[in-house]
């Protein structure tokens, strides 16, 4: 069994910018990313064989527009394009980002002068460092392919446009249990940073390229120091979301307080009327003096 702690650190941590980009960026390391991509889809329709990466910033068409910087953002010798992703935190419009982005290695496709339409794939690959809010998916459900379906029949309208995700939370197999590539993939991602050794499951020649790169010691000091940086960073941003949730949640559990105080007055006030409007009405009171003193209707009073 890999040995596995926290306290130090031998190899790089992949959710970190720096780390990501260092594994699967570089034309360097593009066998990795070919290797990932390979058991994520597990298609011998859709093998790849060689990658030519492209460039990572794309602009809107207009002045003005937004761009989109992407983490990795590469195409197959056959004209398919893929944005690989990592993400650090859920955003609040994350697929509303994860569609724009999208957008742009489509409209890209479109040359100048005449066209017939015609697109080549396109896929987005995300790798989530959280799950998908209010239980969208199971919790032993961690990897989703999302396409274009009709919503009658579930037929697939459009099969060139595909994003991928994979909550990676929920990743917990164990070495023992590691069986396809896309297994030992998953657990590699998941559980890189935490490593002190090179798992037995994890022997296959792509996993020494990867583990080779990986290894912190191996950085030059330009790269450590990127590396330190990123990681800062990585922290940095988690403890923000961190102490914003921590915020939400006193500010929540505080409302909440007030909420109850004020509704148990509201209670009290209301049951105190009912009280009074059982006296007045014991002793004969006319009902619409009743309704005026207490604020009760007049159908309140006659149901007492």
């Amino acid at each position: 069994m890999a040995m596995i702690i926290e306290e130090r650190e031998r190899y790089i941590n992949p959710y970190t910018d720096f780390g990501f980009k260092k594994l699967f960026g570089s034309e360097l390391n593009k066998e990795l990313l070919i290797s990932f991509l390979n058991a994520l889809f597990n298609d011998s329709k859709r093998e790849i064989t060689d990658i030519s990466y492209l460039n990572t910033e794309r602009l809107g068409e207009g002045y003005g527009d937004r761009r989109a910087v992407f983490d990795v953002y590469c195409m197959t010798k056959s004209g398919k394009r893929f944005i690989v992703e990592m993400q650090k935190a859920e955003q609040e419009y994350f697929k509303d980002r994860s569609l724009y982005y999208a957008t742009m290695p489509i409209r890209e496709q479109a040359p100048k002068g005449k066209w017939n339409y015609r697109l080549e794939d396109v896929y987005t690959i995300g790798i989530l460092n959280f799950v998908f809010p209010d239980g969208e998916y199971p919790n032993d459900s961690y990897m989703h392919e999302v396409k274009l379906k009709d919503v009658e029949d579930n037929h697939v309208f459009y099969d060139k446009l595909t994003f991928v995700y994979l909550e990676m939370p929920k990743f917990n197999k164990t070495e023992a249990e590691l069986v396809t590539m896309f297994d030992k993939w998953m657990f590699a991602l998941h559980n890189l940073s935490q490593l002190l050794e090179r798992p037995q499951a994890l022997q296959d020649r792509i996993f020494s390229r990867l583990f080779e790169q990986a290894e912190i010691a191996r950085f030059t000091p330009k790269e450590r120091q990127e590396y330190e940086d990123s990681k800062k960073e990585y922290w940095d941003y988690y403890s923000t979301m961190e102490t914003a949730h921590k915020k939400g949640r006193a500010e929540g559990r505080a409302e909440g307080r007030a909420e109850g105080r004020a509704e148990g007055r509201a209670e009290g006030r209301a049951e105190g009327h009912l009280e009074d409007a059982r006296r007045m009405k014991a002793d004969n009171m006319p009902t619409e003096l009743i309704s005026k003193y207490t604020g009760l209707s007049i159908d309140e009073i006659r149901e007492l």
